[in-house]
Protein backbone atom coordinates (compact mmCIF):
# COMPACT_ATOMS: atom_id res chain seq x y z
CA UNK A 1 0.00 0.00 0.00
CA UNK A 2 1.37 3.38 -1.01
CA UNK A 3 0.65 5.20 2.24
CA UNK A 4 2.38 2.49 4.30
CA UNK A 5 5.48 2.62 2.10
CA UNK A 6 5.71 6.41 2.27
CA UNK A 7 5.17 6.30 6.04
CA UNK A 8 8.16 3.99 6.33
CA UNK A 9 10.22 6.29 4.13
CA UNK A 10 9.48 9.27 6.37
CA UNK A 11 10.96 7.47 9.39
CA UNK A 12 14.43 7.36 7.86
CA UNK A 13 17.57 9.17 8.94
CA UNK A 14 19.26 11.29 6.29
CA UNK A 15 20.38 14.84 5.66
CA UNK A 16 16.96 15.73 4.31
CA UNK A 17 15.09 13.93 7.10
CA UNK A 18 16.95 16.03 9.68
CA UNK A 19 15.88 19.35 8.18
CA UNK A 20 12.96 21.31 9.58
CA UNK A 21 9.62 20.69 7.89
CA UNK A 22 9.06 24.40 7.25
CA UNK A 23 12.35 24.65 5.38
CA UNK A 24 11.41 21.73 3.14
CA UNK A 25 7.93 23.14 2.49
CA UNK A 26 9.39 26.52 1.44
CA UNK A 27 11.90 24.83 -0.86
CA UNK A 28 9.15 22.71 -2.39
CA UNK A 29 7.00 25.78 -3.06
CA UNK A 30 9.97 27.58 -4.61
CA UNK A 31 10.66 24.59 -6.86
CA UNK A 32 7.02 24.30 -7.92
CA UNK A 33 6.71 28.03 -8.65
CA UNK A 34 9.94 28.04 -10.67
CA UNK A 35 8.84 24.96 -12.61
CA UNK A 36 5.33 26.27 -13.27
CA UNK A 37 6.51 29.70 -14.42
CA UNK A 38 9.11 28.39 -16.85
CA UNK A 39 7.55 29.45 -20.18
CA UNK A 40 9.19 26.91 -22.44
CA UNK A 41 10.34 23.63 -20.96
CA UNK A 42 13.09 22.58 -23.34
CA UNK A 43 14.87 19.23 -22.93
CA UNK A 44 17.79 21.02 -21.28
CA UNK A 45 15.48 22.82 -18.82
CA UNK A 46 13.65 19.57 -18.08
CA UNK A 47 16.97 17.88 -17.38
CA UNK A 48 17.96 20.65 -14.95
CA UNK A 49 14.71 20.42 -13.00
CA UNK A 50 14.91 16.63 -13.04
CA UNK A 51 18.46 16.86 -11.66
CA UNK A 52 17.15 18.94 -8.74
CA UNK A 53 14.42 16.40 -8.03
CA UNK A 54 16.88 13.49 -8.20
CA UNK A 55 19.27 15.37 -5.91
CA UNK A 56 16.47 15.64 -3.36
CA UNK A 57 15.76 11.91 -3.66
CA UNK A 58 19.42 11.05 -3.12
CA UNK A 59 19.80 13.49 -0.19
CA UNK A 60 16.76 11.89 1.41
CA UNK A 61 18.09 8.38 0.94
CA UNK A 62 14.88 7.38 -0.83
CA UNK A 63 14.69 4.52 -3.36
CA UNK A 64 15.10 6.25 -6.70
CA UNK A 65 13.27 3.76 -8.91
CA UNK A 66 10.36 3.24 -6.54
CA UNK A 67 9.77 6.95 -6.04
CA UNK A 68 9.98 7.78 -9.74
CA UNK A 69 7.54 4.98 -10.47
CA UNK A 70 5.04 6.24 -7.90
CA UNK A 71 5.31 9.79 -9.26
CA UNK A 72 3.90 8.51 -12.55
CA UNK A 73 0.48 8.14 -10.92
CA UNK A 74 -0.34 11.72 -11.97
CA UNK A 75 0.33 11.11 -15.66
CA UNK A 76 -3.08 9.58 -16.53
CA UNK A 77 -4.81 12.72 -15.22
CA UNK A 78 -2.44 15.14 -16.93
CA UNK A 79 -2.57 13.16 -20.16
CA UNK A 80 -6.18 14.27 -20.66
CA UNK A 81 -5.17 17.94 -20.89
CA UNK A 82 -2.04 17.06 -22.85
CA UNK A 83 -4.18 15.31 -25.48
CA UNK A 84 -6.29 18.44 -25.95
CA UNK A 85 -3.14 20.53 -26.40
CA UNK A 86 -1.83 17.98 -28.87
CA UNK A 87 -5.07 18.06 -30.85
CA UNK A 88 -4.87 21.85 -30.93
CA UNK A 89 -1.47 21.51 -32.57
CA UNK A 90 0.62 22.59 -29.58
CA UNK A 91 2.88 19.58 -29.05
CA UNK A 92 5.49 21.47 -26.90
CA UNK A 93 2.76 22.54 -24.51
CA UNK A 94 1.47 18.98 -24.24
CA UNK A 95 4.96 17.67 -23.48
CA UNK A 96 5.50 20.48 -20.98
CA UNK A 97 2.31 19.59 -19.10
CA UNK A 98 3.39 15.99 -18.73
CA UNK A 99 6.92 16.85 -17.63
CA UNK A 100 5.85 19.55 -15.18
CA UNK A 101 3.19 17.39 -13.55
CA UNK A 102 5.57 14.44 -13.24
CA UNK A 103 8.41 16.48 -11.73
CA UNK A 104 5.97 18.21 -9.37
CA UNK A 105 4.68 14.86 -8.15
CA UNK A 106 8.23 13.62 -7.63
CA UNK A 107 9.10 16.74 -5.61
CA UNK A 108 6.02 16.35 -3.43
CA UNK A 109 6.90 12.70 -2.80
CA UNK A 110 10.38 13.77 -1.70
CA UNK A 111 8.78 16.08 0.87
CA UNK A 112 6.30 13.56 2.29
CA UNK A 113 8.87 10.76 2.06
CA UNK A 114 11.34 12.62 4.27
CA UNK A 115 8.94 14.26 6.73
CA UNK A 116 6.66 12.43 9.20
CA UNK A 117 3.07 13.55 8.81
CA UNK A 118 2.77 15.13 12.26
CA UNK A 119 5.86 17.30 11.68
CA UNK A 120 4.74 18.18 8.17
CA UNK A 121 1.31 19.34 9.29
CA UNK A 122 2.78 21.27 12.21
CA UNK A 123 5.14 22.97 9.79
CA UNK A 124 2.25 23.88 7.51
CA UNK A 125 0.39 25.35 10.48
CA UNK A 126 3.44 27.44 11.37
CA UNK A 127 3.50 28.76 7.81
CA UNK A 128 -0.13 29.88 8.03
CA UNK A 129 -2.14 26.88 6.83
CA UNK A 130 -5.60 26.67 8.50
CA UNK A 131 -5.56 24.31 11.49
CA UNK A 132 -8.90 22.80 10.49
CA UNK A 133 -7.48 21.85 7.09
CA UNK A 134 -4.38 20.22 8.56
CA UNK A 135 -6.49 18.38 11.11
CA UNK A 136 -8.79 16.98 8.43
CA UNK A 137 -5.80 15.88 6.34
CA UNK A 138 -4.25 14.12 9.32
CA UNK A 139 -7.43 12.24 10.18
CA UNK A 140 -8.02 11.22 6.57
CA UNK A 141 -4.48 9.93 6.30
CA UNK A 142 -4.51 8.08 9.62
CA UNK A 143 -7.85 6.40 8.99
CA UNK A 144 -6.48 4.94 5.77
CA UNK A 145 -4.61 2.57 8.07
CA UNK A 146 -7.82 1.70 9.89
CA UNK A 147 -9.67 0.90 6.66
CA UNK A 148 -6.75 -1.08 5.22
CA UNK A 149 -6.40 -3.10 8.43
CA UNK A 150 -10.09 -3.94 8.45
CA UNK A 151 -9.93 -4.91 4.78
CA UNK A 152 -7.01 -7.28 5.50
CA UNK A 153 -8.94 -8.88 8.38
CA UNK A 154 -12.01 -9.40 6.19
CA UNK A 155 -9.91 -10.90 3.41
CA UNK A 156 -8.21 -13.29 5.83
CA UNK A 157 -11.57 -14.29 7.30
CA UNK A 158 -12.97 -14.95 3.82
CA UNK A 159 -9.96 -17.11 2.93
CA UNK A 160 -10.34 -19.10 6.16
CA UNK A 161 -13.95 -19.84 5.19
CA UNK A 162 -12.81 -21.27 1.88
CA UNK A 163 -13.40 -18.24 -0.32
CA UNK A 164 -11.21 -18.51 -3.42
CA UNK A 165 -9.75 -15.76 -5.60
CA UNK A 166 -12.81 -15.78 -7.87
CA UNK A 167 -14.23 -12.31 -8.67
CA UNK A 168 -17.07 -11.06 -6.48
CA UNK A 169 -20.49 -10.36 -7.88
CA UNK A 170 -21.88 -6.88 -7.64
CA UNK A 171 -24.21 -7.65 -4.74
CA UNK A 172 -21.52 -9.49 -2.79
CA UNK A 173 -18.99 -6.72 -3.44
CA UNK A 174 -21.47 -4.06 -2.28
CA UNK A 175 -22.13 -6.03 0.89
CA UNK A 176 -18.42 -6.43 1.59
CA UNK A 177 -17.84 -2.69 1.16
CA UNK A 178 -20.75 -1.89 3.49
CA UNK A 179 -19.38 -4.21 6.17
CA UNK A 180 -15.89 -2.76 5.72
CA UNK A 181 -17.03 0.80 6.31
CA UNK A 182 -19.31 -0.20 9.19
CA UNK A 183 -16.42 -1.91 10.96
CA UNK A 184 -14.06 0.94 10.15
CA UNK A 185 -16.55 3.46 11.56
CA UNK A 186 -16.87 1.43 14.75
CA UNK A 187 -13.09 1.23 15.08
CA UNK A 188 -12.77 4.96 14.39
CA UNK A 189 -15.25 5.75 17.17
CA UNK A 190 -13.11 3.76 19.59
CA UNK A 191 -9.97 5.58 18.45
CA UNK A 192 -11.69 8.94 18.88
CA UNK A 193 -12.79 8.09 22.41
CA UNK A 194 -9.25 6.99 23.25
CA UNK A 195 -7.87 10.28 21.90
CA UNK A 196 -10.31 12.30 24.01
CA UNK A 197 -9.38 10.24 27.08
CA UNK A 198 -5.73 11.18 26.48
CA UNK A 199 -6.53 14.88 26.37
CA UNK A 200 -6.81 15.50 22.62
CA UNK A 201 -7.98 19.08 22.08
CA UNK A 202 -7.92 19.45 18.31
CA UNK A 203 -4.16 19.52 17.89
CA UNK A 204 -1.57 16.77 17.82
CA UNK A 205 1.34 17.57 20.09
CA UNK A 206 4.89 16.59 19.16
CA UNK A 207 7.26 14.90 21.58
CA UNK A 208 10.11 17.22 20.58
CA UNK A 209 10.17 20.95 19.89
CA UNK A 210 10.52 22.20 16.34
CA UNK A 211 13.03 25.00 15.95
CA UNK A 212 14.83 26.13 12.84
CA UNK A 213 18.56 25.85 13.45
CA UNK A 214 21.59 27.20 11.67
CA UNK A 215 21.92 24.13 9.46
CA UNK A 216 18.30 24.51 8.41
CA UNK A 217 18.86 28.15 7.47
CA UNK A 218 22.00 27.30 5.51
CA UNK A 219 20.18 24.51 3.70
CA UNK A 220 17.27 26.85 2.94
CA UNK A 221 19.58 29.55 1.60
CA UNK A 222 21.49 27.12 -0.59
CA UNK A 223 18.32 25.56 -1.95
CA UNK A 224 16.62 28.85 -2.71
CA UNK A 225 19.77 30.20 -4.36
CA UNK A 226 20.00 27.14 -6.57
CA UNK A 227 16.36 27.27 -7.63
CA UNK A 228 16.50 31.03 -8.22
CA UNK A 229 19.70 30.75 -10.24
CA UNK A 230 18.19 28.03 -12.41
CA UNK A 231 14.95 29.93 -12.99
CA UNK A 232 16.79 33.19 -13.75
CA UNK A 233 19.15 31.55 -16.23
CA UNK A 234 16.24 29.86 -18.01
CA UNK A 235 14.42 33.20 -18.19
CA UNK A 236 17.47 34.88 -19.70
CA UNK A 237 17.82 32.14 -22.29
CA UNK A 238 14.12 32.43 -23.15
CA UNK A 239 14.49 36.16 -23.85
CA UNK A 240 17.50 35.70 -26.11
Amino acid sequence: MHHVVIENWSRGASLLHARDARVKVILLLAFLVALATTPRLTPAASACYAALAIAGILLGGLPLGSLLLRAAIVLPFTATFAVFSLIAGDAPRAAGLLVKSYLSAAAVLVLVGTTPLAKLLRGLESLGAPRLLTLVVQFLYRYLFVISEQAQHMRLAALCRGSGPRPLRFRAAAGAIAVLFARSHQRAEGIHQAMLARGFSGRTELLSSTRIGLRDLLFLGAGLSLVLALRTSLGVLWNL
